[in-house]
This record gives C-alpha cells, structure tokens and sequence, in this order.
C-alpha cells in the first residue's frame, strides 16, 4: 500500500485525526523513507508522546522510528530525514566538546572537462542563521549569488583553494581536491580548530570529521560549498568570453552534448582535461600530444 492508498484507507476508517498515531513501516511510507507497506498500523493516541504531521494525521518521530527499525538501509533513510531536519547538529556538538572555530571544506568542479577544481573552506559564528542555505548545487543561480555575499559577510573566516587542470591530470581528481581541500583551509586568515568535510578524508594536523552527504548534513559545509560554486561558475563564465563556441556559461566544463559537439568540430583548449575520457579519446583519436 503506497502513502495515497494508505490515507484513502484511514479516511475510510474516520479515525478521529486527534485521537490516533500511525506507527511503524506506515509511518515510514507516510514520511516518504519507505515505498509502500502491507499494511496500515496505528495506536490511541498518547499525549505525552511526540510527532509530526502529514496530511493532517499524527505520525511517529523519527526518532522514535529508528530506535526500532533493524534494517540497516532504512537507517541510513531515516538518520538523514533527521540530520536534513537539524544542520547545525554537527556544528552544536562540537561547540559542547569545547572547539570554538569549525571549518566546513566542499568542492566543486570534479566532473567537469574543462578548468579547476574549486574548494572553499568556512568558519561560521555560533549564533549563524541563513535561512534556505543548502547543498549548493539545490540552489538557483540568484541564491547562490545572494548567499555568497551573505556567507562572505558573516563568516569568522574562509578561503579558497584552486588546483587547476594541468595539476588534475598530473595526479588525478581525487588527489588534486585534497590538494584544493588544504589549500582553501591555509587560506583562511583565522584557522579552523576542527574541520567537517563531504566525505573527504584529509591528513592534515586538525581533526577531520567527512560527512556522507555533508553539504546537505552540515550548515557549514553548505556555505563552503555556494563558496565554492559561485567561485567557479564565475571562472567558467569569463573562459565562455574567450571560447563561446563550447557553451561553458551554460555547461560550466560539464560534457554535455553541446561541449562534446564542439569538441569534435574545434578541438580542445589549453584548459580542458587532457587525462578526462571525452578529451583524451578525442586527444588520441587525432593523435595529439
């Protein structure tokens, strides 16, 4: 039973909504973690117990929910529902354990052809508040501008990191936004005492905590990475100046079907990605050095 059929079900019922609690694998689907369910659970109402409403009808935290839930995938579903609720949880935490200067580190820029990878790291004042900031690549163009300043504004502190192609294909992505990572980290004018980062692991000599998913999880990886994503985009939008002919204002590097075309019939530029499969096939293909 999918969550349409589930409350088409619990109207046919009239249940009183103020007396009831949907509980269990109902509630799941209720709250979109899972597809569907055999069957419709609920109990009277306690009024000690917490919850939330969908579609009027009370339904079981999800805190509640994970405590008794054994499948591990479903977890995972549900802690992030929790943490995407709460991005400043990582944050609180550590301000308990005594650290003062939290960076966030995120990147931007591993997937394209063409140009740098762009990181940016960012130390946020305890008290930040900015509603509607995201994972950057969830945000429109207007936001993200909006945000940038705002961020550059309020922040204790932040810098950028930018390794640029020709260091890319000398010691592969991954390397080079470690590289990136360090760097927007050492250009802050105020260091970090402890760093959170998207699932990156760094060896430097300050506590590193990656986060799956942490531009979604981590307020302060969130403004890191609109740091860091508006800092490219504007990189990529003056090399569509020099080279309109591949679309870069609108692809920002990305190998789209316009990019790829334009390859084929102009070639490629200094900045492109010479170790990157589009470029290195087109490289080899005109036996280009």
């Amino acid at each position: 039973m999918k969550k349409k059929d589930i409350f088409l079900k619990l109207n046919e019922l009239n249940l009183e909504k103020s007396t009831y609690i949907i509980i269990g694998d109902t509630a799941l689907v209720c709250l979109g973690i899972k597809k569907e369910t055999d069957d419709i659970e609920y109990i009277k109402y306690d009024n000690n117990k917490d919850y939330i409403e969908v579609n009027g009808y009370k339904v079981e935290t999800l805190e509640d929910l994970i405590k008794k839930e054994t499948d591990k995938s479903i977890i995972k579903k549900i802690q992030l529902e929790i943490d995407l609720k709460d991005t400043y949880k990582n944050e609180r935490e550590l301000h308990k354990k005594g650290y003062k200067l939290i960076g966030g580190v995120d990147e931007v820029g591993r997937g394209p052809l063409v140009g740098p990878v762009v990181t940016a790291c960012v130390i946020l004042p305890e008290d930040f508040i900015l509603d509607g900031l995201t994972d950057s690549k969830k945000l429109t163009e207007k936001k993200r501008d909006y945000f940038f300043e705002e961020i550059k504004k309020q922040a204790i502190s932040y810098g950028i990191g930018i390794v640029d192609e020709k260091r890319i294909d000398e010691i592969n992505i991954y390397e080079a936004t470690k590289e990136a990572m360090i760097q927007a980290i050492n250009n802050c004018s105020i260091k970090p005492d402890y760093v959170l980062t998207d699932a990156m692991k760094l060896d430097i000599d300050i506590p590193v905590k990656p986060i799956i998913k942490g531009d979604l999880r981590s307020i302060t990886i969130s403004a890191a990475s609109v740091l860091a994503k508006v800092t490219r985009d504007r990189m990529m939008y003056e090399l569509d100046k020099k080279y309109p002919m591949y679309d870069f204002k609108n692809n920002v590097g990305y190998p789209t079907k316009k990019h790829l075309d334009a390859i084929e019939k102009y070639g490629i530029i200094d900045e492109h990605r010479k170790s990157y499969g589009p470029v290195k096939e087109h490289l080899e293909k005109n036996n280009v050095k």
